[in-house]
């Protein structure tokens, strides 16, 4: 018994064929949502003559700042740590150099789910002794569903766009051969603000810290974009 041999597949012409032609589209989503987390970064420093009373100071002033932080509970999402630095500044003498002073600093970065409470806390960190506050940068979160919808939409106007040059030569859509991805993008946005205290001439951080007013903020709408290139077979059209 003879067996009849599999018939190899059409191969694939990525431009297409007379009897099979393509069509590319790109589709395209454009979204604005409100931002789900702000982020704010708190730098702290400390000078002095010593370096040990340097470092001591700044640490006291971290743990202060992180206490105050943390008492914000849930409306925190990320409470995170950067670069801590102790430098020397020098001074030349004659020949000599010396050391006149030292420079310490840290940096934090805290991130809240909850905007009602981010104006409080700004100014509460603000009214510390050598404190900077910069921020907020509003922000969606990367598994938020608005970047989910923004791809969906791409998708549904690249396959309106292809059905829509389809009906212009009056065929219709045959297979999809490929959809790509081209980006999703979503970047945060910055209020254009920042705080920062060096010095205090009377009263206590605990004092001013009540006194304050909390900053009125006002969150920033996010835009997310999408792009899509999709391409199909379309029923070869009667062109005659």
């Amino acid at each position: 018994m003879t067996e009849t041999p599999t018939p190899a597949p059409a191969p694939h012409h990525p431009y297409g064929t007379p009897t099979t032609p393509h069509v590319t589209v790109r589709g395209e989503a454009h979204l604005e949502a409100d931002p789900e987390i702000a982020r704010i970064t708190i730098t702290l420093t400390a000078r002095g003559t010593d370096r040990r009373t340097t470092l001591d100071d700044l640490t006291r002033r971290n743990a202060t700042t992180l206490d105050l932080i943390k008492t914000y509970g849930d409306a925190i999402e990320k409470l995170e740590t950067g670069a801590l630095t102790i430098r020397p500044e020098l001074t030349r003498h004659g020949r000599a150099e010396r050391i006149r002073a030292y420079h310490g600093s840290i940096q934090l970065t805290a991130t809240l789910n909850d905007f009602t409470t981010l104006g409080e806390l700004v100014t509460r960190l603000a009214d510390n002794d050598l404190t900077r506050v910069e921020g907020p940068w509003w922000a969606l979160r990367p598994t938020s569903p608005h970047h989910a919808a923004a791809r969906r939409q791409a998708v549904q106007e690249a396959l309106q766009r292809a059905r829509e040059y389809a009906e212009a030569l009056d065929t219709r859509l045959g297979a999809l051969l490929e959809l790509s991805d081209t980006g999703v993008h979503g970047s945060p946005h910055m209020a254009p603000m920042g705080f920062s205290a060096q010095t205090r001439s009377f009263g206590g951080a605990a004092e001013a810290a009540v006194d304050a007013a909390p900053v009125d903020l006002e969150p920033v709408r996010q835009t997310v974009d999408a792009q899509v290139e999709a391409s199909f077979t379309l029923i070869p059209p009667n062109l005659g």
